[in-house]
């Protein structure tokens, strides 16, 4: 996993350079599959009526989000009511829950500016999702890599 982190973070980098419209399209259709359970269940209701930008400062991408009830919607610009911004690997930390959320914003690795209250919410509905329901494949990938990232930070090698 260390070196699809080595090798995966030149690609990154591109992906600011990919059409919005297809960010868009593949950030939705992910969402559907992976957060089905907790989108069915009212679980983003938290975000109806709202808009989080999630800005991943060092590849220089953002996208805005809400929820319409049924599904996760994204925009590339939006008035937002609150934002949370940090660097890539903060994020796969958060979403493979090697590092307590508590912490990485305590530390100020991940900004939320904005609606605080909302920006909270959002942090404690992302850290209350079951990641048994989401596919054990992509589970496995996305602790792998978080472990992987985790042990590079503590060593200081990247």
């Amino acid at each position: 996993m260390t070196r699809w982190l080595e090798y995966g973070e030149p690609l990154l980098k591109l992906g600011r350079h990919v059409p919005f419209g297809c960010q868009r399209m593949l950030i939705e259709k992910l969402a559907a599959r992976l957060f089905a359970e907790p989108l069915a269940q009212g679980t983003f209701a938290v975000l109806r009526g709202h808009w989080l930008r999630l800005q991943v400062s060092d590849l220089g991408l953002a996208w805005c989000i809400t929820c319409d009830g049924r599904r996760l919607r994204v925009a590339a610009r939006r008035d937002v009511d609150v934002t949370i911004r940090g660097n890539w690997r903060e994020f796969l930390l958060l979403a493979s829950r090697q590092e307590d959320p508590d912490t990485l914003f305590f530390r100020r690795r991940l900004v939320i500016e904005g609606d605080t209250e909302l920006g909270l919410a959002v942090k404690n509905l992302l850290d209350a999702l079951d990641p048994e329901q989401m596919p054990p494949m992509v589970w496995r990938v996305v602790t792998g890599l978080g472990e992987a990232a985790s042990t590079q930070g503590r060593t200081g090698t990247v």
